[in-house]
């Protein structure tokens, strides 16, 4: 990866070899030996155990070393009496709830916010808020690793291999495996922790990340991870020169393989300042709704989530871009706040340019480009979170240029507003905006950019001359976010067309409104090169997370292409039509007009014709049917008009009549759209309100719940994230941009899902090929798919891997079966 420092990779069973010497207690020896080089102290657990030589314990269910935390309150919060330092310790001992995630989460709003004490002071009620730990000072803390700490709870006696304390605090769990033990792996490790939490969940209740390691692997996940969701952690080459990792930090002795993954990861991850930076900053406790549709009863989900390794870094360089653009000094910048960890950016790496080389004050932040599915949503909210104390609570403008996608944005925002430390708002005309930007600072509000139109002439007033305003755009590259003009029909209130006007791209209205703000953008796919729009509002690049680095981190899995146009053959006639329209299909700029013309309304006749609808229901069900067979998940179809989309579903459930339900929390398959009761009573049937596509919504997230399939035109191919969807059906004309985004619906990680699948119906190969040809001109790595060919090489070439590596072993079976065959030959003659 570029901008990283990468270890050689090595086949394991080589490495295998190389480690005969090494067991799991010499892992653990010199996984130690790791952590005292970045200044941790290493202490034996058993001598601080109840009956031990330094006894730090009373109780085996103890898991606060409650001396150290003493005396750590003692010495970070001057000033406090004993009394107060006494009631938060005591506040921080008695977390006992019966839902472990909910004491975690307790216990992490204590850690990040203070603990608060209420005292008498001359007849008054006093507040007073303890910290647990110096976020400013890593120093004035007390790191401490130790091993074999046992824990004795509900007569469960488990010994996790290693513990990081902070000031006293079991903040990092560590399970350690002998990768030489061909039946140790990261997997039994995880499995491992799995077991550690049902048994002593005690020690889990004040947990910040786990660690799974097997010493040449090594992942770190949250309590509530799956083993997919543990994640590989890289250094930035500046970065790992700063904490002793380099390309050729590796000595040559018996144990070179331990400088690998995580060596990377401790002196990464787990070194003073980054890990008390991802506890504070970079940990969300995500909560979503769901009803029962029997009983109506409203259960809340909560997942714990951290930053991967390139959230944290683009989060923490677009602070620093942030804090450059607005040209912030020391006194502006929040009082317990320091200033982010600068690391040098990627984007030099690629050739591109990097917000490095912009000037101090432009009020350009500079763009994030993070491929889909990599968890860019979540980037947007670490980075608002944290932003909002770097600057001493700013306003925070969440710009998108959908109503859906502003729906789903906002929905992860309000999910994590912990984080943000206030609920987010969202503006549902523009009057209401011109009131909450109004304000002298504060709120993290969302709103569409088409709110930012003037009503009349081309200049739209000053909303707020602030400077401590930051703008964030999502999908910053579209054409909406321009400055650029164009002469456009003028109508009356009656629709009639009485002239021209001049109309200019909603970036000049925004700079008009908030004239001082700094803007910063956030996209899934990369700038075009000659686009000249964007880095006009937001400057160049500040981070870049592509493709291939996502697949290799396993933050998304491969997307393979299959065409099936053989299966539903098209005329020449519409083949011809479909070429011909060009940059017409660009959705971001079709108007209601424009579709309107001949070309548009005869494809959409060709393509939407009843023998082909039907051919398309058929094999669509065949199709699908096949893929449940060989693993569960869900699928979406991309219709190219909701007429369309309304006569296939009529056609599928034909074929499928127990696939339907009329009623909402029930049936396999669902039409995703709007209409009106002009439309006609087949389309209107399939009308959804808001409501009503957040509860479908949840049911195609939720892997367990019947629904399958969903119809859509437009809707969820943009933001909407269902990781146990597999399949995407294209039925209509995609390019650039939009069809990268729309494959990208099923790119996500879940479970042991190999990959996502996009199945062609309009032949849209060539499309594909001229979005990846704009993808690497513009420095992107990586394919945004595989077609089943190169799926098949890919295999063929893995299988001849694993021959040479069992040669010897093929070789004699085979001898071993051909001296049986002798025998057996011998035997039948004799007989």
């Amino acid at each position: 990866m570029s901008g990283f420092w990468q270890p050689r990779y090595v086949l394991i069973w080589q490495l295998r070899f190389t480690m005969t010497k090494l067991n799991e207690s010499a892992i653990e020896a010199l996984t130690i030996e790791l952590f005292e080089q970045l200044g941790y102290s290493a202490i034996h657990a058993p001598d601080i155990s109840p009956d031990g030589d330094r006894p730090e314990r009373t109780r085996y269910d103890e898991v606060l070393l409650t001396g150290r935390l003493g005396k750590t309150l003692q010495r970070i919060n001057p000033g406090m009496t004993a009394t107060v330092l006494q009631a938060a310790l005591k506040e921080v001992a008695r977390i006992h709830s019966p839902e472990l995630l909910t004491n975690n989460e307790t216990f992490h709003r204590l850690l990040t916010e203070g603990v608060k004490v209420s005292t008498q002071h001359e007849g008054h009620e006093r507040g007073e808020i303890v910290w647990l730990i110096d976020f400013d000072n890593p120093g004035n803390n007390e790191f401490v690793v130790a091993d074999q700490f046992t824990v004795i709870e509900n007569n469960q006696n488990k010994r996790p291999d290693l513990v990081l304390f902070v000031n006293g605090i079991p903040l990092v769990v560590i399970e350690l495996k002998n990768a030489a033990d061909e039946n140790a792996s990261t997997q039994s490790a995880f499995r491992q922790l799995e077991t550690y939490k049902r048994s002593i969940p005690g020690l889990f209740t004040y947990n910040a990340l786990l660690v799974i390691s097997d010493g040449l692997e090594a992942k770190a996940g949250s309590l509530s991870a799956g083993f997919s969701r543990f994640m590989t952690w890289k250094i930035p080459d500046d970065v790992g020169a700063m904490h002793g990792v380099g390309a050729n930090d590796v000595g040559a002795n018996d144990y070179l393989p331990l400088r690998f993954e995580l060596e990377t990861l401790i002196k990464g991850m787990l070194n003073k300042k980054t890990l008390l930076d991802l506890v504070r900053h970079f940990v969300v406790f995500e909560q979503s709704k769901k009803e029962d549709p029997k009983t109506g009863v409203i259960s809340i989900h909560t997942v714990k989530k951290i930053a991967a390794y390139h959230q944290y870094y683009a989060v923490n360089a677009a602070v620093a871009s942030t804090l450059r653009a607005a040209a912030v000094g020391a006194n502006d910048v929040g009082a317990n706040n320091h200033l982010p960890l600068q690391v040098n950016e990627p984007p030099a790496s690629y050739g591109l340019a990097s917000v490095t080389q912009q000037p101090n004050g432009d009020k350009k932040a500079g763009v994030v480009w993070h491929t889909q599915g990599s968890g860019k949503s979540l980037s947007m909210v670490f980075y608002t979170g944290k932003i909002v104390m770097a600057l001493n609570n700013p306003t925070i403008v969440v710009i998108t240029d959908r109503n859906d996608l502003d729906d789903q944005l906002f929905d992860t925002f309000a999910a994590c507003k912990q984080l943000l430390r206030q609920e987010p708002r969202q503006v549902e005309n523009r009057q209401q905006l011109k009131e909450l930007l109004r304000v002298a600072s504060g709120g993290v509000i969302f709103t569409t950019i088409q709110k930012f139109q003037p009503e009349e002439g081309n200049v739209y007033g000053t909303l707020s001359d602030r400077h401590n305003i930051v703008v964030i755009a999502d999908e910053a590259h579209r054409t909406q976010y321009g400055f650029s003009a164009k002469t456009v029909d003028d109508k009356n209130a009656s629709g009639e067309v009485i002239g021209k006007k001049i109309v200019y791209g909603f970036a000049k209205y925004l700079r008009d409104a908030l004239p001082n703000a700094a803007y910063l953008g956030f996209t899934g796919t990369p700038i075009e090169k000659t686009d000249v729009n964007t880095p006009a509002v937001f400057g160049n690049y500040v981070d870049i997370y592509d493709i291939a680095q996502a697949v290799e981190d396993g933050a998304t899995v491969r997307i393979f292409y299959e065409s099936r146009l053989a299966k539903v053959a098209l005329s020449e006639e519409g083949r011809k039509l479909i070429k011909a329209l060009d940059d017409d299909l660009d959705q971001d700029e079709l108007t209601d007009t424009q579709k309107a013309k001949a070309k548009w309304t005869q494809m959409e006749a060709l393509i939407g014709s009843e023998r082909r609808i039907q051919n398309i229901a058929q094999d669509l069900i065949n199709h699908f049917e096949a893929r449940q067979e060989v693993f569960a998940g869900k699928g979406m179809i991309v219709c190219m008009s909701r007429r369309i989309a309304a006569e296939l579903y009529a056609e599928i459930v034909k074929l499928r009549p127990v696939w339907h339900s009329d009623d909402l929390n029930k049936g396999m398959i669902k039409v995703v759209m709007t209409a009106a009761s002009s439309d006609g009573p087949n389309m209107a049937q399939h009308h959804t309100s808001k409501q009503q596509r957040k509860l479908l919504a949840e049911r195609m997230k939720d892997d367990s719940d019947e629904l399958k399939l969903v119809i859509v035109r437009d809707m969820w191919l943009t933001g909407f994230d269902a990781p146990c969807m597999h399949t995407l059906y294209i039925d209509k004309p995609m390019k650039g941009h939009n069809l990268m985004q729309a494959i990208a619906r099923v790119n996500r990680v879940h479970g042991d899902k190999p990959g996502g699948l996009v199945v062609d119906y309009l032949g849209i190969a060539s499309d594909l090929k001229e979005a990846l040809s704009f993808y690497s001109e513009a420095g992107g790595k990586g394919d945004p798919t595989l077609m089943q060919e190169q799926a098949v090489q890919l295999m063929l070439e893995k299988l001849e891997v694993v021959f040479a590596m069992y040669h010897g072993l093929i070789c004699a079976v085979k001898n071993g079966v051909h001296r049986f065959k002798q025998q057996a030959n011998l035997h039948s003659i004799a007989a």
